[in-house]
């Protein structure tokens, strides 16, 4: 009886020793229930792998930051018009309504009569301000479409029997922007753009320095004159 009880105990242990190993040769073969009965691998866990310099930014803006009632209804025009149409220049006009302030430069009269010579019968477009220039005497008539004009600046233009038009009036005139001229203001004719660049006083700068005067003592001399040792 005893032996009997041994032996039993002796071919269990012995059969759940082969239950065990053949367990965990399972593991190795390919079965459908593999992923329900272990957990992901670490590589599966972590997610998608980036390519090096990290994540790719789309930084653009895809709306006005301006809370403009008028913007914002002239943004929704131009929507409709590059949804429906396909145009390539009210695609641009639509970018430019998004810009900052300092991305829509202001055009001068002068450069805007230097712009429109020999375009007679063509309307300029200008996503930003047309300013008033002193220096310029004659202006021809012509058609200027722009987001806001001075007060000057439209008083001249309509006195020399040109028109200033909205950009509302223009997506009724030319939706497609057939006739048109396209401007855009020199953005870097600030004078904040002025001081950007290499350190003043190193070589090959030529950024303008911060001084609280323009006197003989303030950064006048070496490196500024040859006459105190050298001029960059």
């Amino acid at each position: 009886m005893v032996f009997d009880s041994l032996n039993w105990i002796l071919t269990s242990s012995i059969y759940k020793q082969k239950k065990n190993y053949i367990d965990k040769t399972n593991i190795f073969t390919k079965r459908k229930d593999l992923h329900f009965r272990f957990p992901p691998s670490t590589a599966q866990a972590m997610g998608i792998d980036l390519i090096a310099g990290g994540k790719s930014k789309k930084t653009k803006r895809t709306a006005p930051k301006s809370d403009d009632v008028y913007l914002k209804l002239l943004v929704k025009l131009y929507r409709f018009l590059v949804r429906r149409t396909g145009s390539k220049f009210d695609a641009v006009i639509l970018k430019r309504l998004f810009m900052s302030k300092v991305n829509k430069a202001p055009l001068s009269l002068s450069k805007l009569v230097e712009f429109m010579k020999g375009k007679d019968g063509k309307i300029a477009v200008l996503v930003g301000t047309i300013t008033d220039d002193l220096r310029v005497h004659e202006i021809p008539a012509m058609k200027v479409t722009a987001l806001r004009f001075t007060e000057r600046a439209r008083a001249r233009i309509e006195k020399a029997g040109g028109e200033c038009l909205t950009f509302d009036q223009l997506a009724l005139v030319a939706p497609l922007g057939q006739n048109t001229v396209l401007l855009r203001g020199p953005k870097n004719s600030r004078e904040a753009v002025k001081h950007f660049g290499l350190a003043p006083g190193v070589p090959h700068s030529h950024s303008k320095p911060y001084v609280r005067s323009k006197g003989r003592k303030f950064e006048k001399a070496r490196g500024k004159r040859k006459s105190r040792g050298f001029k960059v």
